[in-house]
């Protein structure tokens, strides 16, 4: 299999990015994917891991007794009034502990803006020897496929890429066609779930964002051709599973609704050739 598969935090986010690289590892997963930098979210712990601190022990020592990696950290978003130069504690934290990517994502409408500070993250990121991948979020500012192109060809950094999130690139109602004309050079992972086929108005923040971080289904029980697009992408693309499922994880807890969402993933994607 060419696809190598991370478990993304919000998946799983009750627990600790340490619990996440034991688990992981027993799981059969190869990689995973880190929210060391904390938003703010009401009910989200606070996941950083600043170097030296006691999180970072830990997590450093279960990287080693696990052989399981870190790919990504997350989420260093462009806001408004923000400056993307506070997120440098999480990325050297990240770098050292073997991180290969930074998640972004774009929460303004003030284009001139948000790609000075794009331009400005990806910068940084190149410090630490680290890729940015931009996202497109269906109820963000840069929602879809043409927006974080137009970034990316405004910024002309040679670590930036494009994070196709299978989710919203159906709810953004990007192409197959569109994700085609990407280079694929400039896809270095994915995230990967289903979803219902149905598309809420862009307008119902709440049902587009109950989905995302409560709802989404197993690859292969929904609506959304996930092999189409994973086949537009390299065949070495990192394919994160970011699937959170409140009720499911509740139900089975966190260890089987993880298992599950790979072994479902791994199926789907043999059955359909795009594995």
């Amino acid at each position: 299999m060419s696809h190598k598969f991370s478990l993304a935090h919000l998946t799983v986010l009750g627990w600790s990015p340490a619990e996440m690289a034991y688990n992981a590892s027993l799981l059969g997963y190869d990689y995973i994917g880190i929210r060391n930098i904390n938003m703010g979210v009401k009910g989200e712990r606070d996941f950083s891991i600043p170097l030296g601190s006691g999180r970072y022990k830990s997590l450093k020592e279960a990287l080693e007794e696990t052989g399981m990696k870190i790919h990504d950290i997350e989420l260093a978003r462009v806001l408004d009034g923000g400056d993307v130069s506070s997120y440098e504690p999480a990325f050297e934290a990240g770098a050292s502990l073997g991180a290969r990517a930074v998640l972004s994502s774009i929460w303004t409408d003030k284009k001139d803006y948000y790609i000075e500070q794009f331009a400005k993250l990806c910068d940084l990121a190149a410090q630490y020897g680290m890729t940015v991948n931009l996202e497109y979020v269906t109820w963000a500012g840069v929602w879809n496929l043409k927006g974080v192109m137009e970034v990316l060809n405004a910024v002309k950094r040679t670590n930036a890429r494009v994070m196709a999130d299978t989710l919203h690139t159906w709810r953004s109602r990007v192409s197959l066609g569109e994700l085609r004309s990407v280079p694929k050079k400039l896809f270095d992972m994915a995230h990967i779930c289903d979803a219902p086929a149905e598309i809420p108005d862009r307008g119902d923040k709440d049902a587009l964002i109950y989905t995302g971080r409560d709802a989404r289904y197993y690859v292969g029980e929904g609506g959304i051709d996930v092999a189409g697009m994973v086949k537009c992408m390299r065949e070495d693309t990192v394919l994160s599973i970011e699937l959170p499922h409140l009720a499911r994880a509740a139900e089975y807890g966190y260890t089987e609704h993880a298992r599950r969402c790979l072994a479902t993933a791994k199926e789907y994607l043999r059955k359909n050739g795009a594995d």
